[in-house]
């Protein structure tokens, strides 16, 4: 009762806060305070304090498929009442090779989190009932010069036996593949693909990286081009190749128009990012609404960022 009392405490005197800034600066007074609101790490771990966050923080994702290549295991999770509940597990075969997918046709299995694009039924027999296709290479893959293509999950030949590995693909038992695709919606899904089992999630990092988004936001509605670029890797790389002075340039020359941003992200997503380089990463996935006088955007935003020595770094935006 005494925590309850100090929450509405505390809610009844940030309202009234508000108003008196309102009374006496404006809305845009007000508007400017929420944005601080929401680059201080303290609300968002107040924010997190009953969420399920152990395999990261999803406002849209309701289905994650866990693929473990070590073990060679399949779970999927459903969001239930704000908890990821096991809802199935199954084993898998992959690729005949071991580590991370870099080219076409080295037999490999990509490590990394990707989305479900489409499903296919009209397939060779070899493949099963169906086939679920996922979207390696993910802006992360191309800024790391990774290529290939039709990386699924599908199932078993349907009249003959197969060998116990395939070329990259994820291939489980023709009814357990039915009974996923019956149970999840593509549209809500991610896949994460690791070489073994994946770290579970402290709240500590979540709410360091929403801090981050907002803080980043800021800079970039402000053209605070300096404090802007702070939030980048030297080691950046955007999907085309582009590094970090030519991205700083480009940037440059769209700051120095000084427009008036209007930037609202929702649907927020932050995804541990299983991959080879022994980096501690993340994946942002959300949607993003971007409005100056001249130009609007309404899309997805995708972030890749690491967290080491107390910082966090953008390595590949997309």
């Amino acid at each position: 009762m005494r925590i309850i009392g100090l929450l509405v405490f505390s809610v009844a005197f940030l309202f009234a806060d508000l108003i008196d800034v309102y009374r006496t600066q404006g809305i845009e007074a007000v508007k400017e305070k929420l944005e601080q609101q929401l680059q201080e790490k303290s609300y968002w771990d107040k924010f997190l304090e009953k969420k399920d966050i152990k395999y990261g923080y999803y406002e849209s994702t309701k289905f994650l498929i866990l693929v473990d290549k070590k073990t060679k295991e399949l779970k999927v999770y459903k969001k239930i009442d704000n908890k990821f509940s096991k809802i199935a597990q199954d084993s898998v075969i992959v690729g005949e090779k071991p580590g991370d997918k870099q080219v076409e046709g080295d037999l490999k299995t990509p490590e990394g989190v990707y989305e479900l694009t489409s499903k296919l039924t009209k397939l060779d027999p070899f493949y099963g009932p169906l086939a679920l296709v996922t979207s390696y290479p993910n802006t992360f893959d191309k800024a790391q010069k990774k290529n290939g293509h039709g990386i699924w999950i599908h199932g078993m030949p349907l009249n003959e036996k197969r060998e116990e590995f395939t070329q990259g693909c994820i291939a489980l038992d023709n009814p357990n593949l039915q009974n996923l695709d019956k149970h999840i919606d593509i549209n809500e899904s991610l896949v994460l693909i690791s070489k073994e089992t994946i770290t579970e999630v402290n709240k500590e990092d979540i709410s360091s990286i929403l801090s981050f988004i907002y803080k980043w936001k800021d800079a970039w509605r402000k053209s605070d081009i300096k404090k802007y670029l702070s939030f980048y890797s030297k080691d950046f790389k955007r999907f085309d190749g582009l590094g970090l002075e030519g991205f700083a340039k480009y940037k440059e020359r769209i700051f120095s128009r000084k427009e008036n941003k209007t930037i609202i992200f929702s649907n927020i997503n932050i995804v541990p990012y299983p991959n080879s380089l022994n980096k501690k990463m993340f994946k942002v996935l959300m949607d993003e609404k971007y409005r100056t006088k001249n130009y609007k955007f309404d899309g997805k935003k995708e972030l890749f960022i690491e967290l080491k020595n107390d910082r966090i770094e953008i390595l590949t935006e997309g």
